[in-house]
């Protein structure tokens, strides 16, 4: 059977993982000095930075895969699932364009934070946004996930993305400076990470949780 082109838009998730991953790994070797277990990923694209043209060229599809195979999850999903699951996914969509949009209108004037205003909005504003709605988003998947066994499979790979931010939030707090970097790589990549899984699911139609489609 001929796979509907909505569900091939799902690898799409994937790819920007994979240009994510290859601009978190690569971008610092045109950063003299940078310490990735220290700095921040952000201080990669900083206005400043030495490595913004390569940051900018290794994540090009980054942005774009993610919110083309997100939005198309949304799309599909429309009077399938349940509306728990359906809500919790639409925010989770909603915290993939506040990222796209937020952190490249704001980026970091310079490494670390200077304070200015752009650093303000990127730090204290879109931060704080993605946080939040990632977290909301994640809860709710779970709670509509495990309410149905045919969807316990997403619910559970949403907790381990959940356990992943909150790990990754704890340490950037309490860990030594030393390992900053460390830590907040562990929620960015659960965030980009559990998109791919929803891109996955996308090409995949959902075929596994089938029986378990429902009308709101």
């Amino acid at each position: 059977m001929k796979r509907p082109f909505i569900n091939g838009l799902g690898l799409l998730g994937v790819v920007s993982l994979l240009s994510y991953a290859a601009a978190v790994v690569w971008a610092p070797s045109a950063y003299p000095g940078y310490d990735w277990m220290r700095q921040a990923v952000s201080d990669l694209s900083a206005a400043n930075a030495p490595s913004k043209d390569l940051w900018n060229q290794l994540s090009c599809l980054y942005g774009v895969g993610g919110l083309v195979s997100i939005m198309m999850a949304c799309v599909f999903i429309q009077g399938k699932l349940n509306k728990t699951l359906r809500i919790g996914i639409y925010a989770f969509a909603a915290m993939n364009w506040v990222s796209a949009v937020g952190y490249p209108l704001f980026p970091l004037s310079a490494s670390g934070y200077a304070g200015s205003f752009q650093d303000m909005m990127h730090v204290y504003v879109v931060t704080t946004l993605v946080v939040i709605l990632s977290l909301v988003s994640l809860i709710l998947i779970m709670v509509g996930g495990y309410r149905r066994n045919g969807y316990r499979s997403l619910a559970i790979w949403a907790s381990i993305a959940l356990a992943a931010m909150g790990a990754g939030a704890v340490g950037t707090s309490v860990a030594p400076r030393g390992y900053f970097g460390l830590f907040e790589r562990l929620s960015l990549f659960a965030a980009t990470g559990f998109n791919a899984v929803l891109g996955v699911y996308l090409f995949n139609g959902f075929r596994s949780h089938r029986s378990e489609l429902e009308k709101a």
